[in-house]
């Protein structure tokens, strides 16, 4: 990914959250700036996963300061990391990055 440094997850299918988030802590350890957006979808998790298990994955998204963004409250309310947005608004932020990765 020679030349690229910003890169936006997309995610709309519920049952990528994990790995969603996962992907996004990946590039950011290789200090590349992600942001995360959850698309008309509530956060579920694989049968193996804990809520603990996510919300220790969100702080160290938030820790590495990645972007977490939705559209959905109920995301914000359950799990405090991420930041509401419209999805007019999600649009014209996506455009900021080079690479959009769809989940």
């Amino acid at each position: 990914m020679e030349g690229v440094n910003k890169v936006a997850f997309l995610i709309k299918d519920p049952e990528n959250s994990w790995e969603g988030v996962r992907s996004s802590l990946g590039l950011l350890v290789e200090n590349m700036w992600v942001a995360t957006f959850f698309i008309d979808t509530e956060v579920a998790l694989p049968e193996s996963k804990t809520e603990d298990d996510f919300k220790e994955n969100l702080e160290m998204l938030e820790d590495l300061e990645g972007e977490l963004y939705t559209n959905v409250q109920a995301n914000v309310d359950k799990w405090g990391y991420f930041q509401f947005m419209s999805l007019e608004d999600m649009v014209e932020k996506i455009k900021e990055y080079q690479l959009i990765v769809p989940f």
